[in-house]
């Protein structure tokens, strides 16, 4: 398989960055540490390839007598040992972000040693005790910082590099190895996604002296120092093998254990063969032990003394070799409904399944069951605090993916079919538009659109649908009319357009596209003019969101790099994904989320003007008002407090018997004019806020 050396495409997620697999880090546990709902304008669902809550252990040196460090555990993870055994130095969110935490062996003394808002990971005493390097991008990028534990000062060691990750303190604390990708030719993968491709370096304590010691063009990461300092133990795998290891679609790679002289560059393999192969340390001056993946993983040593087997993630070992530290994820349950810190107090996060859709009312979501889009799904419903969920729409054969709500709230549209048929041996893979009731009956398939369809996004009258197909010669994004089943082209090319989202004033259509590079934000008209382009990152964009006003734009962006060694996060697809938002004509980006997983697939919870909004639209539609007439007499209403005029009554009417037309079908109400008297409730209702009476309007006619 050949592996193309260009710029990255982020349009299709594994969430669905890549049309669909997916998807920060664990979540604050202390109201306090999130953002109060008094102080958010607006928020967000979102999924996430995050685990949900992880804790830290310790255990003997072969992995047995597991027991917790802290009682009190949120979301900790990353842990490893002082020089003298007697700290553990560990990464936690408890705080609301990502930072650095020690704790003794015994679980006392727990001390915070980093705080803000950036994400602080990856820390290493070193041998004096007296330093701490660290991954941090409070820089902007991933770059490894040192603090200095008594006076609290702060450098970067590597501050014009892409992302260094995974320091480790050489014996004598003179010398810091890493792993780093600023040498990266940023390969893709099958679906156009990025490889994280890093190599081994060494560089002095104060940053000086940078070392480039491995040249496998492929990945190498988490350096360990041999006993004596003249060895660096590491992990390497071809970028064939990376992508498997993160694949969602839980493929397994092929990883070896390698050494290397840092002097002369001399290397040998300890130990290779199928599996993966994590955290390498040595265990003596003979023998590393490291983490095997797979269903039968575990803790293995190059000598051939098995350990215990189950799930050791970020394994460390003491410098005595008789005890390790690791964390590993305490709940599974999904899908899941957390509280989310954002970098930004006006847009609250909430973590759901992938692919979140809220109705109208803002009083029930929608989601996909699957932890990614490219595993097979259904599309679940339940309360918006998560609870009563149950199964909307199951099918044994066909996946369906991306479900999203009409505005009008009376029907469900989604892809159906298999999906990524950009994958050699998928592509003749089909994928259909479909509808269906929230109630789960009226199921449509709209076999026009094309057997390449995706992602939907509905007109704000809900007749129609704009949607992406695939399909080699005929690419780009289409309109289907509801009723009819036409179709009309809206872009087309060689290139891919993806993601569309329509507007919910109608007048926009948001999409990305690779036109020019990589994917990037446009917008344009519904009848194809007035292409803008809206977003110019250096890395892809994916998966877009209409604010309910129409003011923002939420979206997946990888423009800010890697925080963390890909391969150590495996099934994480797109793991540079993070949320953002910005205005709805690209200016004020803001940065909501920042971790080492795939964050995508955001949508908008509906608020009380939005909401009020979309039951006056509902009513609107159910008496056949025209738009153009339902916004000038809604605004005469609202700004006078009179009754419609007459002329809209008479607009309305038949001109042969000067009777109101009843173009959907109304029943008689006993009133001489019903349909003039319903408009008349419906802006008297809009006018006084009372939302409920309005939504009661379409039950009543």
């Amino acid at each position: 398989m050949e592996y193309r050396y260009t710029r990255a495409a982020f349009a299709y997620p594994f969430l669905c960055f890549a049309p669909a697999l997916l998807l920060s880090w664990p979540v604050p546990s202390s109201a306090a540490d999130r953002p109060k709902d008094a102080e958010a304008r607006y928020t967000i669902a979102f999924g996430s390839f995050a685990p949900l809550r992880t804790n830290v252990f310790i255990a003997d040196s072969d992995g047995k007598n597991v027991r917790p460090v802290l009682r009190d555990a949120d979301v900790d993870y990353n842990p490893s040992f002082s020089h003298d055994g007697g700290w553990i130095l560990f990464t936690s969110q408890r705080g609301g972000s990502a930072d650095l935490w020690r704790v003794r062996v015994d679980g006392s003394g727990l001390e915070r040693l980093t705080a803000g808002r950036a994400f602080d990971d990856q820390g290493a005493i070193s041998p004096d005790g007296a330093s701490v390097a660290f991954v941090s991008t409070r820089g902007g990028r991933a770059n490894i910082w040192l603090l200095d534990l008594s006076s609290g000062k702060l450098k970067n060691l590597t501050p014009n590099s892409t992302g260094d990750f995974r320091p480790a303190w050489s014996p004598d604390g003179q010398w810091i190895a890493f792993s780093s990708d600023r040498h990266s030719t940023r390969p893709l993968n099958p679906l156009r996604v990025p490889i994280h491709s890093t190599e081994i370096y060494v560089m002095r304590r104060d940053g000086s002296d940078a070392r480039r010691i491995t040249r496998f063009a492929g990945t190498a990461g988490s350096p360990a120092w041999s006993p004596d300092g003249s060895e660096i133990v590491y992990y390497e795998a071809t970028l064939q093998e990376n992508f498997k290891v993160v694949n969602p679609a839980r493929e397994r790679g092929e990883m070896q254990v390698v050494v290397v002289n840092w002097r002369t560059g001399e290397r040998r393999v300890l130990k290779e063969g199928s599996g993966e192969k994590w955290s390498p340390r040595w265990l003596s001056r003979s023998t590393v032990g490291y983490v095997s993946g797979g269903p039968s993983g575990g803790i293995d040593r190059t000598d051939g003394q098995p350990g215990e087997r189950g799930e050791f993630w970020n394994a460390n070992w003491s410098p005595d070799g008789n005890r390790m530290v690791f964390h590993r994820e305490t709940d599974s349950s999904w899908p899941p409904f957390q509280e989310w810190p954002s970098l930004v107090e006006e847009f609250r996060l909430l973590r759901t399944g992938i692919f979140p859709s809220y109705s109208p009312a803002g009083d029930r979501l929608i989601c996909n069951s699957a932890r990614a889009g490219i595993l097979h799904n259904s599309i679940l419903i339940m309360s918006p605090d998560g609870s009563k969920q149950r199964v909307l729409f199951a099918d044994p054969q066909r996946s369906a993916l991306a479900p999203v709500w009409s505005p009008q709230g009376h029907e469900v549209a989604f892809a159906l079919g298999e999906f990524f048929q950009m994958i050699p041996g998928r592509e003749r893979l089909i994928s259909r538009l479909a509808v269906i009731r929230p109630d789960g009956a009226g199921l449509r398939v709209l076999a026009t659109a094309g057997d390449h369809a995706g992602f939907p996004s509905w007109s704000p009258d809900g007749k129609r649908l704009v949607y992406r197909t695939s399909t080699k010669g005929d690419k780009g994004l289409r309109i289907i009319d509801l009723a009819s089943e036409r179709v009309t082209k809206l872009t087309n090319g060689p290139y891919t357009d993806n993601f569309p989202a329509w507007a919910p004033r109608g007048d926009r259509i948001a999409f990305v596209s690779d036109r020019n590079d990589d994917y990037e934000i446009y917008s344009i008209r519904p009848d194809g003019s007035g292409l803008k382009r809206l977003t110019r990152s250096p890395g892809n964009e994916g998966h877009l969101a209409w604010s309910p006003d129409g003011k923002w734009i939420a979206f997946a962006s990888a423009r800010t790099g890697f925080v963390d060694e890909a391969l150590l996060h495996p099934h994480n697809g797109q793991p540079t994904g993070e949320i953002f938002v910005m205005r709805a004509d690209g200016t004020n980006v803001k940065r909501l989320t920042e971790n080492p997983f795939e964050d995508a697939t955001p949508a908008w919870r509906p608020t009380a003007d939005s909401s009020k909004h979309a039951a006056a639209r509902r009513a609107r539609d159910s008496v056949g008002l025209p738009e153009d007439q339902y916004h000038s007499v809604f605004r005469q209403r609202r700004s006078t407090g009179s009754a419609p005029p007459e002329s809209v009554a008479d607009q309305t009417r038949d001109p042969k018997t000067a009777r109101p037309t009843n173009p959907r079908g109304l029943r008689p109400c006993g009133c001489q004019d019903s349909w003039t008297v319903q408009i008349e409730e419906l802006f008297q209702a809009v006018h006084r806020g009372l939302v409920q009476k309005v939504t009661a309007i379409p039950d009543a006619v």
